[in-house]
C-alpha cells in the first residue's frame, strides 16, 4: 500500500466537520479506529502485531526476543482540533519506508519494530507520552491511576472500557531491552527547514519544559450590583499573568503560552470565583526556562496581591532537556549526506516526544520534515507529499543504514 493510500484511509478519522481538526483523544472511539488501522497495516504486511501491557502497539519484522532491534514510529492521538500530520505522519511514514525496503531488495540483520505509542498528546488526561512514560518507568502505575480525564474518568476505567487490562499498566523493561535504537520522524512544529529549503532535518536536542497551574482564587459576586472597588476579580491579575508570561518568554529567547483556562462559576453575569489557567513554557536551557517561569509567578502573586486575589502555583509536570545520542544522531547526518555530500541541517525543538521520553533508557534519534506553515497543533499544519515522500526515502536510507546489511 502506497504511502498517499495510508494518508487518504488514515484522513478521515476523527476530523471534525467545523473546524477541520482532529479529536483523536487516547481511548476513545477515534483512537479505536487508529488502533484499528495500525493492527491492519502490520498484518497486511506479515507483521507480528501486539499491544503491550500500557496499550503501546507495536508490528515486528523478525524475532523481537533478538534484542538490539530497530524500532521506529510515533503516535496516532492528536491534541483538540490539531493538525493531520502531527503523529500520523512518523506512523505512516514507517510503513512506507519498510515497504520502500523491501522493493529494494535489503537483506535485514537485526529486527525492526513499528510503534505506536498512546496518548502521547495527553489531551484527555494531561499528561503527555503516556504510553512511552509508562513503558520507561518514568511514569509509575499508581500515579498512571490516578490521571483523570474532564468527566472524572480514570485511565484505567478508560483502557478498561476499550477492552485493556488496567491493571497490567507499568514499566516495561524486557521490552526496552529489545530495543537497540528508536528514530522517530516527525513533521517540524516550526519553520526552520522552510526558512532553510531543505525537505529533511535531524534534530540535535529538546528544549526542557514543563506545565505549571495557576490558581487565582477571588470571590464570586453580582456582575452588576457589585462596585468595581469591591470586587476581588481573579480574572484580573490572570489576564495580566497572560501579557507577563509573553513579556518574560521574549526577554529570553523562550516561548511560554498560557492555553487553557477553567473559570467558576463561570457564568455571563458573575464574578468569577475561580480563575485556573495553565501555562506551558519551553526554553533552549534550564537556566533560561527557570528564569522565565521564576518572572510569570513573581509577576503573577504582585497582581493577584493588588486585587486581593489569593495564588496558588503547582508545576504539574517537567522534562529536562534531552540531548539525543550523539552517536546515533552523528549517524543518520552521515547516512543521509553520503550520497550528495550535502550537509543535513541538524536543529533543535521546543516539541516534547515520544523518543525523548525514551532517550534516558535506549539511544534515539529524529528526522523532521519541512511544515513551511511552520503551524502544529493546528487544522493548518502542513507538509506537502513530495516532503513527505522525500521524509520516507530518508527513513527507509536511516533504517537500511541500522538494520541492513
Amino acid at each position: 500500500m502506497s504511502f498517499h493510500s495510508m494518508w487518504a484511509e488514515l484522513l478521515p478519522v476523527g476530523r471534525g466537520s467545523a473546524s477541520g481538526g482532529y479529536r483523536r483523544f487516547a481511548w476513545t472511539g477515534a483512537d479505536a479506529e487508529c488502533r484499528a488501522w495500525f493492527k491492519d497495516q502490520a498484518e497486511a504486511r506479515g507483521l507480528a502485531y501486539e499491544a503491550d501491557r500500557n496499550g503501546n502497539q507495536w508490528a515486528w519484522l523478525g524475532d523481537p526476543a533478538a534484542g538490539n532491534a530497530v524500532v521506529t514510529g510515533s503516535h496516532l492521538d492528536s491534541v483538540p482540533d490539531g493538525g493531520a500530520f502531527d503523529g500520523p505522519l512518523g506512523v505512516v511514514s514507517s510503513f512506507a519506508a519498510l515497504d520502500e525496503l523491501r522493493a529494494r531488495g535489503a537483506r535485514f540483520t537485526r529486527p525492526l519494530a513499528v510503534v505506536n505509542f498512546g496518548d502521547e498528546e495527553g489531551a484527555r488526561f494531561g499528561l503527555a507520552c503516556v504510553g512511552s512514560r509508562l513503558t520507561a518507568g518514568v511514569l509509575t502505575a499508581e500515579q498512571a491511576r490516578l490521571l483523570t480525564d474532564g468527566d472524572g474518568i480514570t485511565l484505567p476505567q478508560a483502557m478498561e472500557a476499550a477492552g485493556y487490562d488496567p491493571e497490567a499498566i507499568g514499566p516495561d523493561p524486557e521490552r526496552l531491552a529489545r530495543i537497540g535504537a528508536f528514530v522517530e520522524l516527525h513533521v517540524e512544529q516550526g519553520r526552520a527547514l522552510d526558512l532553510t529549503g531543505d525537505p529533511v532535518g535531524v534534530a540535535s536536542a529538546i528544549w526542557p519544559h514543563g506545565r505549571w497551574r495557576f490558581d487565582f482564587r477571588g470571590e464570586a459576586n453580582h456582575a452588576g450590583t457589585t462596585r468595581l472597588d469591591d470586587r476581588r476579580d481573579p480574572m484580573l491579575p490572570y489576564a495580566e499573568t497572560v501579557l507577563a508570561a509573553r513579556r518574560e518568554a521574549r526577554l529570553a529567547g523562550a516561548v511560554a503560552t498560557f492555553g487553557k483556562i477553567a473559570v467558576e462559576p463561570n457564568g455571563v453575569n458573575a464574578v468569577p470565583s475561580l480563575v485556573r489557567g495553565w501555562l506551558d513554557s519551553r526554553a533552549p536551557g534550564r537556566e533560561a526556562l527557570d528564569a522565565v517561569v521564576t518572572g510569570i509567578e513573581r509577576a503573577a502573586r504582585e497582581y493577584a496581591a493588588a486585587h486581593g486575589v489569593d495564588l496558588d502555583v503547582v508545576r504539574e509536570s517537567f522534562t529536562p532537556v534531552v540531548e539525543f545520542d550523539h552517536a546515533l544522531r552523528d549517524e543518520l547526518a552521515r547516512i543521509l549526506g553520503k550520497d550528495t555530500g550535502a550537509e543535513v541541517p541538524v536543529l533543535g525543538t521546543g516539541a516534547g516526544h515520544d523518543a525523548g521520553i525514551l532517550s534516558g533508557s535506549v539511544p534515539t534519534a529524529m528526522l523532521f520534515v519541512r511544515n513551511p506553515t511552520g503551524v502544529s497543533h493546528s487544522p493548518a499544519e502542513f507538509a506537502a507529499e513530495d516532503d513527505c515522500l522525500a521524509g520516507v526515502r530518508a527513513l527507509a536510507d536511516v533504517l537500511e543504514g541500522l538494520a541492513c546489511t
